[in-house]
């Protein structure tokens, strides 16, 4: 059975809400999400509150917290709607144990594995060494449609600047088309 196949016939679908959190930084989680549809944000939050994004999640995107599936078992960020976001979920452990009897489900695993570390190794290349404005030129590139989804204060906080500097760089890369 391969990947897909086992993770429908096994996984709860879940509607959120916007606004509602999947898991929260800290927390236990032991599952693997998979997006049907919808758009979430995935983010730290500091001692003080403040709110650091580290990814958008969006359609036929899996996600979760490796640190918590196959760590500590807690979550080091929380996923939160951005607006109504249907998932379906699976117990890790069930995906752990399919693994250990199924050579062909373990390859796909891999591969899913290694397509998420591909992601988490683009990103911080562009953190480490494009600039705020070559970051969002390459968002909007990539998820044109997300920009009407997220708020300027998340897109900035995504980008890591602030909003004032967000909109300088939408009013040079956009001009009057925003």
């Amino acid at each position: 059975m391969n990947f897909f196949q086992f993770f429908q016939q096994n996984a709860k679908a879940k509607v959120l809400a916007k606004g509602d959190v999947l898991f929260h930084q800290g927390e236990a989680c032991q599952q693997l999400f998979y997006v049907q549809s919808g758009l979430l944000k995935g983010f730290y939050l500091d001692e003080q509150g403040n709110e650091s994004i580290k990814s958008f999640i969006g359609d036929n995107d899996i996600i979760t917290s490796v640190q918590a599936v196959a760590g500590s078992g807690i979550s080091s960020f929380s996923l939160q709607a951005l607006e109504e976001t249907h998932v379906l979920a699976i117990d890790f452990a069930l995906i752990e144990a399919q693994r250990m009897k199924d050579l062909t489900f373990a390859n796909e695993l891999v591969g899913i594995l290694l397509k998420f570390a591909m992601k988490k190794e683009r990103r911080e290349f562009e953190l480490l060494t494009l600039s705020a404005e070559q970051r969002f030129i390459q968002l909007a590139k990539e998820h044109a449609i997300w920009l009407d989804k997220i708020t300027q204060n998340d897109l900035a906080r995504y980008l890591g600047i602030t909003p004032v500097g967000l909109s300088r760089i939408k009013k040079r890369v956009l001009g009057d088309h925003e």
